[in-house]
């Protein structure tokens, strides 16, 4: 996870070219929100880049199970998982599934 820093420790100008509309409903939203547009569009960046590295690390889970299945052959089916768990908290817990070989 990266570190917290001063805004103008590391920042560096970058050119982003919008059009009529979209430049005037940032210019709006700016108004609205007692904040300048270029705020707005370092808010926008930084929640992008969050939820696309979010996306990003599921797909290399994904493609890294998908290996790991291909070479051993491991899995567990839903059934088993979902009986599994919906019997955790009760007195009486199912074990984990077996994984087969």
């Amino acid at each position: 996870m990266a570190t917290k820093r001063s805004p103008a420790a590391s920042a560096s100008p970058v050119s982003l070219k919008l059009d009529g509309e979209e430049r005037a409903r940032l210019n709006a939203l700016a108004v609205a929100r007692k904040r300048s547009s270029h705020y707005l569009m370092r808010e926008a960046v930084r929640e992008y880049l969050t939820r696309e590295e979010a996306r990003q690390s599921f797909r290399d889970e994904a493609a890294m199970a998908w290996r790991d299945y291909k070479d051993t052959g491991r899995h567990a089916a839903q059934a088993e998982l979902d009986g599994w768990i919906d019997s955790l908290g009760t007195r009486r817990p199912k074990p984990a599934p077996e994984w087969p070989r």
